[in-house]
């Protein structure tokens, strides 16, 4: 007789529940089957389909060049990988810039068209409006405020964000009007320490760091670099758990020299 254990699905209402008892949310993005099977038969809570496969998968400078097509595609691969963790679909730049009206059609796609369970998109007040309907469609919205790479050229580079009071407090604003607006959760990156505790402690909502220090709600890292597999360049916020890159390397170059001597396959690899 088999049994089955029943797997409880991560959804908002877990979210909110995590932060109401100070446990923390575990969170890394995921663009493809295996890893995404992986992280969740693992445990991880909540894995986000970030529009970094521009930079980490397809080889791009920046995430600009990231389509909803590109999105949809690899949004797909891991829902379909995945029971238990809660699935995050991000908007790529100009999918929700464009009007109200195509951002929450595009939002829905992510749902209807890959099976993600919300979106995230990049902005303070500035896209309080699109998240309010996006929310008021069904749609859970986290939301991203600090360093948005989408607007990298208009940050003047990739840079902590919050250093001085205005635009703390525009932080700390930005916040409580995406919260307002329907928002469940919301990635704080690159902001110094200090600020994210104080954002955190002043929202109902959890708040998600990446270079955001150690107070905030949960943690989340793009999956590429805490594996040790993106060489290009790798962020201070970033701990690498593995080095994949020099393991990959390694097989490999193992692998060429054992076809090149003869010497695989070997007669348990052959019929």
């Amino acid at each position: 007789m088999s049994t089955q254990v029943k797997i409880t699905r991560v959804t908002t209402a877990t979210v909110r529940d995590m932060k109401k008892k100070g446990e923390k949310i575990s969170m890394l993005t995921a663009y493809d089957y295996p890893t995404a099977a992986a992280m969740d038969e693992a445990g991880i809570d909540v894995i986000l389909v970030g529009d970094s496969l521009g930079m980490v998968v397809l080889g791009y400078d920046s995430t600009l060049p990231v389509t909803m097509e590109d999105m949809i595609h690899h949004t797909k691969a891991v829902t379909r990988a995945v029971n238990r963790a809660m699935v995050i679909g991000d908007m790529p730049f100009m999918s929700y810039q464009v009007s109200v009206e195509e951002a929450v059609r595009n939002a829905g796609r992510f749902m209807q068209e890959a099976g993600a369970h919300g979106v995230k998109l990049e902005g303070g007040r500035e896209v309080a409006e699109v998240t309010r309907r996006i929310a008021q469609a069904g749609i859970p919205v986290m939301g991203h405020i600090g360093l948005t790479p989408q607007s990298v050229h208009q940050l003047g580079g990739y840079k902590v964000q919050g250093k001085d009071h205005p635009s703390a407090t525009k932080l700390l604003e930005d916040a409580k009007i995406l919260e307002d607006a329907g928002a469940f959760s919301i990635v704080l990156e690159c902001v110094p320490a200090q600020l994210a505790e104080k954002i955190t402690a002043s929202l109902s909502m959890s708040t998600i760091g990446i270079g955001g220090g150690l107070h905030c709600d949960g943690q989340v890292l793009v999956v590429h670099d805490m594996l040790g597999l993106f060489e290009r360049f790798t962020p201070k916020f970033v701990k690498k758990y593995t080095n994949l890159n020099v393991q990959i390397k390694g097989a490999v170059t193992q692998y060429i020299d054992e076809v090149k001597k003869g010497s695989f396959p070997g007669p348990e690899h052959s019929f």
